[in-house]
């Protein structure tokens, strides 16, 4: 019998357990604001006048769907009303599906620069401390570039879909009508089930090689997570 994800995960680091749950709601409360925010600059109020410019996460988390997926699997989902028709711009369809990532690899960005600096600067003689920051650190890390990565496929519901619908119409309509979303449908759930397999050692992969990177240039030392 499976074994529950969470068990596994505090067995394995209750500071990696605790860090995921924590960077998952922010991480998607933060993408789906991104989202909101571009809408906004393009013409869209929808975001305002639904009351979704907030840091709840119960907002952005849809409630109890969502929240029953992360708990059963620890990986969940977000959602930002939008209006495309308010929009102002050619591209403003695409400018606002970007958003959502950017802030990812905007949080991504922000791990790194804090990772290298403490593992440069922290407090050395306290080893639990300076090894618990870090790991909780590179989960964050990580989890954005996975989050990055994986929303930029172009499969609906993710947002590379949206994207590049954007700049090639006829890829949009693709995805219209009910056997467009049966097959965006199985689409997502293939990407869900063998892109991970790439995407995660992927993200692993970048994610040292730039705190290492960092290191290199401040003198510190790499710990592993």
């Amino acid at each position: 019998m499976p074994s529950w994800w969470l068990a596994d995960a505090w067995e394995d680091s209750p500071t990696r357990a605790i860090a995921w749950i924590a960077w998952i709601i922010v991480s998607i409360t933060l993408h789906e604001l991104g989202h909101g925010w571009m809408a906004i600059r393009c013409g869209d109020d929808v975001p305002l006048r639904t009351g979704h410019m907030t840091l709840n996460p119960f907002v952005h988390i849809p409630f109890p769907w969502a929240w029953i997926m992360f708990l059963a699997l620890g990986i969940t989902w977000g959602q930002m009303p939008v209006q495309p028709a308010n929009f102002r711009g050619r591209y403003d369809d695409a400018k606002v599906a970007f958003a959502g990532p950017m802030v990812n690899l905007l949080l991504a960005t922000g791990c790194i620069i804090f990772d290298v600096a403490w593992l440069t600067y922290g407090p050395i003689g306290n080893e639990g401390l300076h090894t618990s920051v870090h790991t909780a650190v590179f989960v964050g890390l990580e989890l954005n570039l996975v989050l990055f990565l994986f929303n930029l496929l172009p499969v609906p519901p993710l947002d590379g879909s949206r994207i590049l619908g954007n700049f090639v119409p006829a890829f949009g309509r693709l995805w219209q009508g009910q056997a467009g979303a049966i097959v965006g449908l199985l689409g997502f759930i293939f990407m869900f089930r063998y892109a991970g397999a790439v995407i995660w050692p992927t993200a692993w992969f970048v994610a040292v090689g730039c705190v290492k990177s960092g290191l290199i240039l401040s003198g510190g030392e790499w710990v592993h997570p």
